[in-house]
């Protein structure tokens, strides 16, 4: 029992043997947490703190000080305060140390001990370093004490490098936090420290300067100058140290680096396995163009002697590498395979799979290349998820080679020797052939045919399902089941299949009712403006506490009788805030789609603590000829307590091709005043309002984004019954990485075929774009747009009814 343990121990107090006392301190730090009793010992620790022996005094302090609750911290107070001043180092730095985690107990005494702390900070020997960090923490809310800390410490010197590498610490937190940039003392004082006698230092102020943002090339160079020469050090931990430093430069300034290439190809070399793989890592990032094969063939004597994690970081460099020099991926794919011919893991294979699928991504020259690369490494590849993702890659690019049919016997190789998960997979990517090319249709219904006799359910079932959609010939049926296929959510289908079940119904299953996957979300880049008419509101703020999201807005929804005949939820946008975080209340707005509805979901908190607001809703006025139908108000909003109120408005039927809308928001409600210590409201309340920022609607809340992984077969399969066609010219925008970056902001649909990425020295591009419009209605755009004067746009937009077709020409004119 640890009581009982306890108990025994005390009589050990009584022994001389050093070792033992030592590991009775220990023994009482490591069960302080299994015991209530432990508090028996609190007596002998004061005696041997308070003793003669000074090599009892600071294990003894640093044990009582982990029995210690808050209630007892006061009666040791003036023993911990004389310990901190104590003449022996050793005692010094365990009270110290012991004030640093008592502070978290009761930091209303601890800060008491600040004078002591500011003694014990001038001492010369390196154990009392800790007192900086004590009178650190004990101010660090304080700005300006922190400030007069550092300039005091800062002038008189130090004698100990652990400190000086602790006031480096602290400067730079100030300089992240401080809006003077690097025209601040405390810049100068870092630069200075790179000066310093020791290593340790100078370290410390080259990773501190490296790490602050915004930081320009000439402002690094010095930095990069200290860890160029630690590059040569004949201590493996100051290579390292530089290396790696150097390594997460290079990510950001690569020009500044690049002086250290020379220091850098010596380490290759390096016994030290680690530093070897960092050195060639930060040369990939540096290094130039013309560089690139010398680089490969040092990699090549090198890899061979590395574990599977380095490896790991040496494909991604050269993934970052092939982004950077396109035209060199001929040689980086060829020394790609081979690394994938070599032993490895899971994740050192999976690496390069990704590399060689980026680089047949961007580069559509290296596609033949990199597929043979990957039909020859499944077949002996050992990993599931790999074969599983390289058969999908070649049923969606394969078809489109000059040759497809070269890829026949690896895919069905497949079939006969692989588990069935591969098989299935190798059957999906043998349909794909069949659908794109007439020529081999003939022989994939015979594989397919073979493979409806598979011994596992699944691979029967799309053997089936595909050899009977491939029989019809038929170029929709061909699109829609096997080229692009569902893009529904499958947890959403599911829930939306029990529902059926529930309520039985003479109607069939309705597609549309299902809500979609969720498209790769774009990352809109600067640029304002689509013909003048797309404008961006950007707005820095930190909002306060909001209602946690709802798992699911569409039974949110469901459960406000107002809203239940509204049908299935379309989409619904991101919170857009229409206060600023400061005032006296926030607002946040959701906005949900139906087919002819918006339901405005506006969540509210009232950040005043002496009021009560109650029946708060909030009022819209639209610019255009939206009806607002009702308000579903917040039944009250007490202090810093978020609430939602609605607002349901009906979309313009006979004009649905207003889709744009400004509405004014005005949020109304009545006041009690309160007493803000009971938070007890007054009997009597007033009606008051607070104007809110305008809410904008944009055609991009009326369209859905989905993905069309092939778009040619998707464009056929839509057809031209309603197709139209009108040039544009964008005038104010110069080149077309802008163009095609507000475009598919502002239709708000999502890229195709890699079409959002735009090749460099090109004066024309097309960019593909698919969506649902509003009540799940396919709509695709093709642009074509040719760089002159400004962006000339030719806009041709399908879909499977007109409306989508007049909206989205309307909108962009």
């Amino acid at each position: 029992q640890p009581t009982e343990a306890f108990f025994a121990m005390t009589r050990l107090f009584q022994s001389n043997d050093q070792t033992l006392r030592r590991m009775c301190y220990l023994t009482i730090k490591e069960m302080a947490n299994i015991s209530e009793d432990v508090i028996i010992v609190t007596s002998s620790l004061t005696k041997d703190m308070t003793g003669k022996e000074d090599v009892y005094r600071g294990p003894a302090i640093r044990a009582l000080c982990r029995i210690t609750d808050g209630t007892m911290l006061q009666a040791i107070e003036r023993y911990m305060k004389q310990a901190i001043v104590d003449k022996v180092p050793s005692v010094s730095s365990s009270a110290l140390v012991s004030s640093l985690h008592m502070m978290k107990v009761n930091y209303d005494v601890v800060k008491r001990w600040i004078n002591e702390a500011q003694e014990a900070a001038s001492s010369d020997n390196v154990m009392v370093n800790h007192a900086l960090g004590l009178l650190y923490h004990l101010r660090r809310n304080d700005r300006l004490a922190v400030s007069k800390m550092l300039n005091k410490f800062t002038r008189s010197g130090l004698k100990s490098q652990f400190a000086y590498c602790m006031l480096i610490r602290i400067a730079s937190r100030l300089l992240k936090e401080s809006e003077e940039g690097h025209d601040n003392p405390l810049f100068d004082f870092i630069e200075s420290c790179l000066r310093n006698k020791h290593e340790m230092v100078i370290y410390e102020a080259a990773s501190a300067i490296i790490h602050l943002p915004n930081c320009t090339a000439r402002e690094l160079a010095p930095a990069v100058s200290v860890l160029q020469l630690f590059c040569s050090s004949p201590k493996p931990v100051l290579r390292y140290a530089a290396v790696r430093t150097l390594n997460k430069v290079a990510m950001k300034h690569p020009s500044a680096v690049t002086a250290c290439n020379l220091d850098l190809e010596n380490l290759i070399t390096d016994s030290n396995r680690s530093i070897a793989t960092l050195a060639i890592t930060t040369l990939l990032k540096t290094g130039s163009e013309s560089s690139v094969d010398r680089l490969m063939k040092q990699i090549s004597s090198f890899v061979s002697e590395i574990s599977d994690e380095f490896k790991v970081v040496v494909v991604q460099a050269i993934s970052a590498l092939c982004q950077k020099y396109p035209r060199k991926h001929s040689v980086m794919m060829t020394f790609l395979s081979n690394m994938l011919r070599d032993d490895g893991g899971f994740d050192y294979k999976r690496a390069i799979v990704d590399c060689i699928i980026g680089i047949i991504e961007e580069n559509p020259e290296s596609k033949e290349t990199g597929l043979a690369h990957l039909c020859e490494f499944i077949e002996d590849c050992e990993h599931t998820v790999l074969a599983t993702k390289i058969l999908h890659l070649l049923g969606k690019e394969g078809p489109r080679t000059p040759t497809p049919s070269k890829y026949i016997r690896f895919i069905f190789n497949r079939v006969v020797l692989e588990n069935e998960a591969v098989r299935a997979a190798a059957v999906s990517a043998l349909a794909k052939f069949g659908a794109q090319n007439e020529n081999l249709l003939p022989s994939i219904l015979v594989l397919l045919q073979r493979c409806v006799m598979d011994s596992d359910d699944e691979v029967r079932d799309r053997a089936t399902f595909y050899l009977n959609v491939l029989q019809q010939r038929q170029l929709t049926l061909n699109a829609a089941y096997i080229f692009n296929g569902l893009t529904v959510s499958i947890p959403g289908m599911e829930k939306a299949l029990h529902q059926y079940t529930l309520e039985p119904s003479e109607k069939p299953f309705d597609m549309r009712s299902v809500p979609l996957a969720t498209a790769p979300a774009f990352e809109q880049k600067a640029g304002i403006g689509l013909a003048g008419i797309v404008r961006l509101r950007t707005k820095l703020r930190r909002p306060p506490k909001m209602a946690p999201p709802q798992s699911s807005s569409s039974q949110q929804l469901a459960s406000i009788p107002e809203f239940k005949n509204l049908g299935p939820l379309f989409k619904s946008s991101e919170a857009v805030q229409l206060t600023e975080a400061e005032t006296e209340y926030f607002v946040r707005c959701i906005k949900h789609v139906f087919s002819n509805h918006i339901v405005f979901q506006f969540d509210c908190t009232n950040t005043l603590n002496d009021q009560l607001l109650e029946k708060v809703t909030v009022q819209m006025e639209p610019s255009e000829a939206y009806e607002v139908l009702r308000c579903i108000p917040a039944p009250n909003l007490s202090y810093n307590q978020p609430g939602m109120c609605y607002t349901l408005v009906r979309l313009p039927l006979d004009d649905p091709t207003t889709v744009a809308c400004t509405f004014s928001c005005t949020m109304k409600f009545t006041v009690r005043d309160c007493d803000p210590n009971t938070g007890m409201p007054d009997d009597d309340g007033y009606d008051d309002e607070y104007v809110l920022e305008d809410l904008e609607l944009a055609l991009s809340d009326h369209v859905q984004r989905i993905l069309k992984p092939n778009f040619a077969a998707a464009w056929e399969e839509v057809g031209d019954d309603y197709e139209k066609e009108e040039t544009f010219a964008l005038s104010t925008i110069k080149s077309l990485e802008e163009a095609v970056n507000n475009i598919v902001k502002f239709l708000g649909m999502q890229p195709c075929e890699r079409s959002d990425k735009v090749p460099e020295n090109k004066n024309s591009h097309t960019l593909y774009l698919a969506g649902l419009f509003r009540g799940g209605l396919d709509v695709l755009v093709r642009a074509r747009l040719a760089l002159g004067d400004g962006v000339t746009m030719q806009v041709t937009v399908r879909s499977i009814v007109q409306t989508p077709v007049d909206v989205i020409l309307a909108s962009v004119g």
